[in-house]
């Protein structure tokens, strides 16, 4: 499925004319640290961006893929989570930005920007509930032990009958049985990965635009596999467009991929096997070729 076709940025020449009749900002003061977005994607001869089901920024540190990212959510006011580098100039810079969309289509409105910014502060939020759940797990524990060791505990009313029945029951269960029962199911067992899997398997639904940072953070190499393989679904049998940022080559890989190459330029489009963080691991591998026989 495709929502979004096409994304126009400003040209060189629109940057300069905002230089001329903008009077926040002086010709002197015109770089890529004060006037951010500005200067970053005429240097790139990036203007014109066509889009497919699924389309990839590829690039190294300071490429400004999450930069783009960032411009294309923010012009078509997707929900986002996490705050971002939005500076003073950003309303000016997205008023020069265009777009289109795909055959007449409405944006729909579950479409959303995922970063790793959100990512990480979920972590950290499940980090929070499970300390807690730690500390009522060795509460629960302590509890077990007591009503065990305890047997002098008579039933002398109705309302004494649940207790009854808590006492029995750590009798008859083992420790990490009786924990179970007593606390709920919930994300503990699971790695940082794991759960950074969980929150993208979460957040993605049917039938929407999604813009995805840098997914691969905190996924190791099977959990990044699983999640291309999740993606390629995603596109594939439940009407979704992936609009991603990575470096990884697992998500580089994803069938019939869009894919600009922002570390060239001008900015042009490339096959997966033909960017250079990819090209680095084949001549890696290669070197170790004998190793593996």
């Amino acid at each position: 499925m495709q929502y979004l076709a096409s994304f126009h940025l400003p040209t060189d020449r629109n940057e300069l004319e905002f230089v001329f009749k903008c009077q926040k900002l002086e010709m002197t003061c015109y770089n890529r640290n004060s006037a951010y977005p500005f200067h970053i994607f005429p240097q790139k001869e990036l203007s014109d961006i066509e889009f497919s089901p699924i389309t990839i920024f590829y690039g190294g540190n300071g490429s400004g893929k999450s930069t783009l990212l960032n411009i294309i959510a923010e012009k078509l006011r997707l929900t986002r989570n996490s705050p971002f580098n939005y500076t003073p100039f950003f309303e000016d810079y997205l008023s020069y930005c265009k777009f289109s969309l795909a055959y007449g289509r409405d944006l729909p409105r579950e479409s959303r920007i995922v970063t790793s910014d959100d990512v990480f502060d979920f972590l950290l939020d499940l980090r929070a509930v499970n300390q807690g759940i730690d500390r009522e797990r060795t509460a629960v524990f302590e509890e077990w032990q007591v009503l065990r060791k305890d047997g002098s505990y008579k039933l002398s009313s109705l309302s004494d009958f649940e207790e009854l029945q808590k006492r029995n029951r750590a009798k008859r269960m083992t420790r990490s049985t009786y924990t179970q029962k007593r606390i709920p199911d919930n994300l503990i067992g699971r790695s940082n990965g794991e759960s950074a899997y969980a929150y993208f398997v979460d957040k993605l639904r049917e039938n929407a635009l999604y813009l995805l940072d840098e997914p691969e953070n905190s996924l190791s190499v099977n959990l990044q596999k699983k999640l291309a393989v999740y993606l390629e679904e995603a596109v594939r049998f439940y009407g979704c467009q992936l609009i991603i940022s990575t470096h990884s080559p697992f998500l580089l890989s994803l069938k019939g991929a869009k894919i600009y190459d922002l570390d060239s330029v001008p900015v042009v489009e490339k096959k997966w096997t033909e960017l250079e963080n990819v090209l680095i691991w084949h001549d890696f591998f290669e070197e170790h070729r004998e190793e593996f026989k």
